[in-house]
């Protein structure tokens, strides 16, 4: 019998726990909706942030108002595509907290790290789900990092959004299943094991803007499981073999904004 495998970007896979209906709409089904400028704002100061930190790893010497710059061009790229209408922002408010966003993360954040890659590309791993049914994980580790400290490498992954830092400590919650696969993505990849805690760090968009940072342990053992628990890796193969995605009506992206599905979906009020 020949494997039905499906090819997905390793940087959605922490979605599928969020809203596995909506997951499957958008990565599946390839439907697709039109974001809110703030995604695009997030997207945008990804971007700038990425350039700074891969100039520093191979000593192209950009400066944080190169960063600044290329939020900037990120922002108002036509492939950046946003609906003006769907969010309580405008365009002059994104520039500007995505220039201090930037500018703090350059001055504040990065300086403390040793990174050893940006968005790193890896190579696929394929996750036998039985029953002919193979899911294939691929691309790069969209907005995280590698990081290498005495303890080995570690993942930081960097988090964007109108509540990413509450408290003054960037937020972990939710987070564990994409740390989870980009550790074993990069132990696929490098064969070198993940040595040290991965970090989110948390970029502030609404309000105050705010950069903080915060552990998030265990995320590998999360997606793996232990002798006596499975771990989200069997949930998801249970879901692939069976075709139920199921819903959550309760997720913070059960919104028209966030969801193609949303139309058409029976689940949410």
């Amino acid at each position: 019998m020949t494997d039905s495998v499906y090819a997905v970007r390793a940087s959605s896979w922490g979605a599928l726990f969020e809203c596995a209906y909506r997951w499957e709409g958008i990565h599946l089904l390839k439907m697709r909706n039109v974001v809110g400028l703030r995604a695009a704002l997030g997207t945008a100061i990804h971007a700038g942030t990425a350039a700074y930190d891969q100039s520093v790893l191979d000593g192209s010497g950009l400066t944080v108002d190169d960063a600044a710059g290329a939020f900037i061009d990120k922002l108002h790229d036509p492939s950046n595509e946003y609906n003006p209408a769907s969010d309580d922002l405008n365009l002059k408010e994104a520039e500007r907290i995505g220039i201090s966003l930037t500018t703090k993360y350059c001055l504040e954040i990065a300086p403390r790290y040793d990174f050893v890659a940006v968005e790193m590309e890896t190579k696929p791993l394929d996750i036998d789900c039985g029953g002919g049914i193979v899911i294939r994980l691929t691309g790069t580790m969209d907005r995280a990092r590698v990081r290498r400290t005495a303890l080995g490498p570690g993942i930081a992954d960097l988090k964007s959004g109108s509540k990413a830092v509450a408290q003054g400590v960037a937020v972990t919650k939710g987070h564990g299943p994409q740390i989870g696969t980009y550790e074993l993505l990069y132990e696929h990849t490098t064969g070198e094991q993940i040595g040290d805690t991965a970090e989110i760090i948390g970029l502030k968009t609404k309000g105050t803007p705010e950069v903080s940072t915060a552990p998030i342990a265990n995320a590998k053992r999360v997606m793996l499981g232990t002798e006596d628990e499975p771990g989200l890796i069997q949930f998801a193969a249970d879901m692939f073999r069976s075709g139920r995605f199921f819903p959550n009506p309760k997720s913070l992206l059960c919104d028209r904004k966030y969801c193609p599905r949303y139309g058409t979906c029976q689940f949410h009020d």
